[in-house]
């Protein structure tokens, strides 16, 4: 057959014998039941594992993947307005649901969402990141296709992911597609990290025999990095879903004598100290161990503290809790507890230059033990590998005597806040005003979510009842990932009314989707504050840069709404207006989405931040170390 430029090689036999060349994918269907395909096999195992939310933006190579996924009974396919949102969103969802999953096409819509993918897996969430791919045909050759930089080579976007995934599958045959789709995905969950599947667009469809039968649930093996002894622990590493979506049960073992040596040498430690405190840090999640911080806390009786990036996961109605330790911008009186301790144990932290404001904590390392998700150390003494963190915790429980000093001596030095002075009638609202009308709309049936910027400092400060979620982004810090998260853990927390903190600049990242918020029936009350520009940033370095073109937000949403769906906008300046706002928000307008445009002047900021920006840009601007 002669050779054609830009024609289709369609003379390959197939061939489907054991040790025989490829067949590209093809076998004979007629005993193959139509419904055995590999697009309905990961559709059913997202619903499986709790992704029934599925965000994407469609591409010319995932559309015939987006027909199964419509498909699927128990899965909604959320349609973004560009790919960057879909990876927040999903990202989001993970937060709610543990685990999330956004499908978009080869190369352009794979390194946008990238960006999104980086968060998720810097945050330890496992997302699954779907990619429409080339034609299987197409692997191999010398062809060039859209989408791509103009090279045959379609090793870029995957490699690309390499390093913000931990696995990566292309899927570009039929005989191993069942395997590698269920190592991404089972290999996401046990790392609890986002993975990269890239799907050939033109396998979806195809019957194919390993798929003829209902995915089997995920009993996934211990994780083979430590030695176990007979007598291990056993615990399960991923809990049933409440909603009955995830009937997957992964376990994970701590080597029982390192466990029992650990437990000893830190309940030597902490019981000699005379006032211990315990800190919980952002690990806890990923470490499932929660529960066992708050078993540990109840048992000893010490000063309970979290890290900012913690916010959420310790409870801040435990009878011990003193606040976040944040540094210099701690809440008030906690920083003095916890770093006057004689010892402190710190569950799951990050230490960076953003949670440490600028490396300016008064720790020390000899007086600390530090329990990371499989490892414990102890001051400048042992380490421990191969313990898991909620193992550690519940056996020092049973350890430890009862200490409630570092508690006492806060409960003795603590002052109670104040309360903003109440703006006269007219006058120009001030945030700490805000937040303190935003603390009183917090339930169990709310949750918090804290853009990038001076929100992370004002939604700090709140005091979250017992029920109430709240996530931000602290690791990462990619400004505009609250609107995709948004709308993520609203499509999974249906349960709760999500309450959005954006500031003007973040929100001009990704506007869009609050389009796709309202296309889904979401009642997010959406507070965007309005001070001209990029704050966090003018109180690192200020410059021209900082300031912002000035939008008609209300105009903006009132466009998008554009009378489909529920939706209420308006702008206060005052407080008297910033009153009436909440309770139509609350009351007549509760089925809405609510978008509240809150304008406040460009100095308003907490005095937190001041001082956090002025640590932070020393640490950047420190000199070039002599050589």
């Amino acid at each position: 057959m002669d050779a054609k430029i830009g024609s289709l090689d369609v003379s390959k036999p197939p061939c489907n014998d054991v040790g025989s060349l490829p067949h590209n994918g093809t076998v004979s269907t007629s005993l193959i039941s139509s419904e055995w395909t590999l697009g309905r096999h990961l559709a059913r195992r997202l619903v499986q594992i709790g992704a029934t939310d599925v965000f994407s933006v469609p591409g010319d190579f995932n559309l015939t993947l987006l027909d199964h996924l419509i498909a699927e009974p128990g899965l909604t396919l959320v349609g973004c307005c560009n790919e960057l949102n879909a990876g927040y969103a999903a990202d989001g969802f993970a937060r709610s649901r543990g685990v999330g999953a956004c499908v978009v096409t080869f190369t352009v819509g794979g390194l946008s969402v990238i960006n999104a993918v980086a968060g998720a897996y810097s945050e330890n969430l496992p997302v699954i990141c779907i990619v429409g791919g080339p034609n299987s045909n197409d692997y191999g050759t010398n062809r060039i296709l859209h989408h791509t930089i103009g090279l045959p080579d379609f090793t870029q976007e995957m490699r690309c992911f390499q390093t913000v995934t931990c696995y990566q599958a292309v899927v570009n045959d039929l005989d191993h597609a069942h395997e590698q789709i269920d190592t991404a995905i089972s290999t996401a969950l046990k790392e609890s990290k986002p993975v990269y599947i890239s799907i050939s667009c033109n396998l979806p469809a195809i019957p194919h025999p390993t798929f003829s039968r209902e995915p089997v649930p995920f009993s996934i093996s211990p994780r083979p990095d430590c030695r176990i002894d007979n007598d291990h622990q056993r615990r399960p590493f991923l809990k049933i879903n409440k909603k009955s979506h995830i009937v997957l049960v992964a376990i994970r073992l701590s080597n029982h004598m390192g466990l029992e040596a650990a437990v000893e040498v830190a309940a030597e430690f902490l019981n000699k100290a005379v006032k211990p405190v315990l800190v919980g840090g952002p690990k806890l999640r990923v470490a499932n161990a929660c529960g066992a911080f708050v078993e540990l806390a109840d048992a000893c009786g010490y000063a309970l503290a979290t890290m900012p990036s913690a916010k959420g996961l310790v409870p801040e109605h435990h009878p011990h809790f003193i606040g976040t330790y944040w540094g210099a911008v701690s809440t008030a009186f906690c920083a003095e507890i916890v770093e006057s301790a004689d010892a402190y144990l710190f569950a799951g932290p990050i230490f960076n230059d953003y949670s440490s404001v600028g490396y300016s904590l008064l720790l020390k390392k000899e007086k600390a033990i530090i329990v990371q998700p499989d490892r414990v150390v102890i001051a400048n003494g042992p380490a421990f590998g191969c313990v898991l963190m909620k193992d550690f915790l519940s056996a020092l429980a049973k350890r430890l005597k009862h200490n409630k000093t570092a508690y006492e001596n806060y409960h003795r030095i603590f002052v109670p806040e104040g309360h903003p002075f109440k703006c006269e009638p007219n006058e120009a609202l001030r945030v700490n005003v805000l937040f303190q009308h935003i603390q009183k709309m917090l339930s169990g049936d709310t949750a918090v979510i804290a853009e990038t910027g001076d929100s992370w400092f004002n939604c700090q400060k709140l005091k979250l009842p017992e029920g109430c979620g709240y996530e931000f982004q602290m690791q990462y810090g990619s400004i505009g990932w609250s609107v995709g998260a948004t709308l993520g853990y609203a499509q999974a927390a249906k349960d709760k009314r999500v309450i959005a903190c954006i500031g003007d600049g973040s929100f001009q990242v990704t506007a869009q989707d609050v389009s796709t918020m309202l296309r889904c029936g979401q009642r997010t009350i959406i507070f965007l504050i309005n001070n001209g520009g990029y704050t966090i940033e003018v109180e690192i370095h200020d410059g021209p840069y900082n300031v912002i073109k000035n939008w008609n937000y209300t105009g903006l949403v009132d466009a998008i709404h554009n009378g489909e769906g529920k939706c209420w906008t308006t702008k206060v300046r005052f407080e008297e207006e910033l009153i009436e706002a909440i309770a139509m928000a609350t009351g007549e307008k509760k089925d809405c989405l609510c978008f509240i445009e809150v304008i406040v002047h460009k100095d308003d900021t907490s005095k937190e931040l001041l001082e956090w920006g002025s640590r932070v840009s020393a640490a950047n601007s420190r000199p070039p170390n002599p050589q």
